[in-house]
């Protein structure tokens, strides 16, 4: 019975003071409040910013992507080019080999 009657006690100035409570805290919950909000409003502001410097920055990046693709465009043509050149080089030196081959079985 002792724990019982501690229970009820316990429960009555749970109320008392959850009723004097709200009261009490409201203003400092205000206050907290408002102070999330300032905070909120100035993450909200650096966003933006960061935002806006993204935004120019992403246009940096498209250029940089069309230059870089550029030289990789020039890359591959020179690459072809110096190919073309090696086979037209090789295709000379078995001619000249050949030639050579023929002239010397031919004697």
């Amino acid at each position: 019975m002792h724990r019982a009657s501690m229970a009820n006690s316990q429960a009555g100035s749970f109320h008392s003071r959850a009723s004097i409570e709200p009261t009490s805290l409201r203003p400092r919950q205000m206050s907290h409040l408002h102070s999330q909000l300032a905070q909120l409003q100035a993450n909200l502001s650096d966003l933006e910013s960061l935002l806006r410097v993204t935004a120019v920055q992403a246009e940096y990046i498209k250029r940089l992507g069309g230059l870089q693709g550029s030289l990789f465009m020039a890359a591959g043509r020179v690459f072809e080019r110096d190919a073309m050149a090696e086979q037209q080089r090789q295709q000379q030196v078995s001619t000249i080999e050949t030639d050579a081959h023929t002239s010397i079985s031919t004697v």
